[in-house]
């Protein structure tokens, strides 16, 4: 009788433990909502120095609107090819918002591509721009993935069902460029995340279209090695390709408003991204 009623335990144990790990695996959490997340970590929040004062004068790129899949509309700052042209190269912001920086980084993207692909800025705040971190953390705190989503969905029916896309965005953009490629389906051609939150679903990551450079800082505490690395694994067995290069520096490492700016270490990787787009637009 006790061999039996130890075997019926075991067995029962082993059950409930089965069934944990797969709600927990069902129920992991959204690459989004981890990255959302981040915002709870007065670390995470400390470590992003309000931007310097900045005013983009650049004449080539206006401000456009086009409709979402839920009805409503979105904004975006468009600078279009100086010919008639199918590439297109989506931008996505830091978490301070749809900001004069972004600006400038997508006119620099824009005249590296030879003005060859039409860079298209999304503002994935509906015009809300933060100039401190703690109201940065709110707005991506507060941004919802059925939203971020939907702005993505309408770029992607704006710029056309013949268009070749390719995504580039950092930290809080860096996670949504990855989204993007996924929503992109077909027409994804490349995408460039700096060190934002990859995507954890295996099952999604089979979906892409294109392969992935990831660009990450080794300093950093959130998105860090054993991220990557889990990203690295994830890529592999969803059959998909991923270029990893981790850098000596801390978050934000490429951005030339924040204290952590590393310009040797941002040229560098400014130029693997640029490199890899042209090789993707074949500029």
């Amino acid at each position: 009788m006790k061999k039996l009623l130890f075997t019926c335990f075991t067995l029962l144990a082993t059950g409930i433990f089965t069934f944990a790990q797969k709600v927990e695996s069902c129920c992991q959490i959204s690459a989004t909502d981890a990255m959302a997340r981040l915002v709870d970590d007065p670390e995470f929040v400390a470590s992003h120095l309000a931007p310097l004062p900045y005013i983009y004068e650049g004449k080539d790129g206006k401000m456009i609107t086009f409709k979402t899949t839920d009805g409503k509309t979105a904004n975006a700052f468009e600078l279009k090819a100086k010919t008639k042209s199918n590439k297109y190269l989506f931008v996505f912001q830091e978490w301070w918002g749809l900001n004069d920086y972004i600006k400038r980084e997508s006119e620099k993207y824009y005249n590296d591509l030879k003005g060859e692909v039409t860079v298209i800025a999304l503002d994935m705040y509906d015009g809300k721009v933060a100039t401190d971190p703690e109201t940065a953390g709110k707005y991506m705190g507060e941004a919802k993935p059925e939203r971020l989503d939907a702005i993505t969905k309408g770029a992607v029916e704006y710029v056309g069902k013949d268009a070749k896309i390719a995504t580039v965005g950092w930290c809080f953009g860096g996670a949504r460029s990855l989204q993007a490629a996924l929503v992109s389906g077909k027409q994804a051609v490349g995408c460039v995340m700096f060190y934002g939150m990859p995507e954890k679903d295996v099952n999604r990551l089979k979906t892409l279209h294109t392969d992935v450079l990831g660009l990450f800082a080794g300093r950093e505490k959130w998105i860090n090695s054993e991220v990557v690395s889990q990203f690295e694994k994830d890529m592999q067995a969803a059959g998909k390709k991923v270029t990893v290069k981790t850098f000596d520096a801390e978050h934000a490492f490429a951005n030339p408003s924040n204290p952590n700016y590393d310009k040797a270490k941002a040229d560098e990787a400014y130029m693997m991204a640029i490199n890899y787009l042209k090789g993707k637009f074949k500029v």
